[in-house]
């Protein structure tokens, strides 16, 4: 004998697993009303679904930043998914600031221990993931994540619009410089603190493509040399942090203004949502019909 479900049920079921009113009336009748046979079966299912979209390209997204009150610990994590549509949505939203609060306070390295921690509910970051797969219909991500934790010197991060976050530590504690250094690598891109942490062989690269462009200069080999050297000098300059002139005031470098306030950059990591990750180009018209065959 059938039981029959009552509209408390249906409601109670949408807030444990924030799945629709259809969706839960139907897991209900399966279940025969019992609630915890109900939502088991709704995740295993949620589970099938999100390894079944698990191929599929997420290059949209948000970035989430957190920092500690304390200033000595700080995380940065990037988190995908396939429409920027899903990215400004409440359950996404949330569930990046979950996952970068948690990181923050949590001592982990890899990203299987990133997946396996737990949330407030105590659902794991990947549980939470697989939900909202099969809740909001696409590939989610957890595509890097950085934390930086420190004793004697001072954390800060900045985001600009969710889209780019950059996270930084230094030799001694100062918000207002930290956040300032953080905007300013936000927008100027640097690929490292100082010079040394160019790559030879991207200095080399360099070297040769400026030499190829000065040789069509007809000048002797030594001058070449020196606009060589002068080239490779600019080039270092102009994507390290310390060498970048400040972005609010192009008259000092960021080397400078933090020598001037007794401090030094130790590290950064700046992360763009979507940097280095070919989007598949789509038809939004076909778009539209594949999740509607639910494709």
């Amino acid at each position: 004998m059938s039981m029959t479900i009552s509209a408390g049920m249906v409601k109670e079921l949408r807030e444990r697993t924030g799945s629709g009113m259809m969706e839960c009336k139907k897991a209900l009748v399966e279940a025969n009303g019992d609630m915890e046979l109900a939502i088991e079966n709704m995740r295993k299912a949620g589970l099938a679904k999100a390894d079944k979209k698990s191929g599929r390209i997420a290059a949209e997204g948000i970035i989430g930043v957190q920092v500690s009150d304390s200033g000595k610990s700080v995380a940065i994590i990037d988190i995908n998914c396939e429409t920027d549509f899903v990215a400004k949505a409440d359950d996404f939203v949330n569930f990046v600031k979950s996952v970068s609060n948690a990181l923050l306070n949590a001592d982990i390295e890899t990203e299987e221990q990133l997946l396996a921690m737990p949330l407030e509910d105590g659902v794991t970051v990947d549980e939470m993931r697989r939900g909202l797969i099969s809740k909001l219909g696409e590939n989610i991500t957890i595509r890097r994540f950085e934390k930086y934790n420190t004793q004697e010197g001072g954390t800060a991060c900045y985001l600009h619009g969710n889209k780019i976050g950059v996270i930084v530590e230094l030799a001694v504690a100062d918000a207002e410089l930290g956040k300032d250094v953080a905007m300013h690598i936000a927008a100027s891109k640097p690929i490292c603190v100082s010079e040394d942490q160019v790559s030879p062989e991207t200095i080399e690269k360099e070297k040769e493509i400026f030499a190829a462009q000065a040789a069509e200069s007809g000048k002797p080999a030594e001058i070449i040399e020196k606009m060589v050297l002068g080239r490779v000098s600019k080039f270092l300059a102009e994507v390290t942090l310390l060498g970048q002139p400040f972005i609010k005031d192009d008259k000092i470098t960021v080397g400078k203004l933090a020598a001037s306030k007794g401090n030094r950059v130790i590290r950064f990591s700046r992360f763009e949502v979507g940097e280095g990750i070919e989007k598949k180009e789509e038809n939004f018209a076909e778009e539209v019909m594949a999740q509607v065959r639910g494709s």
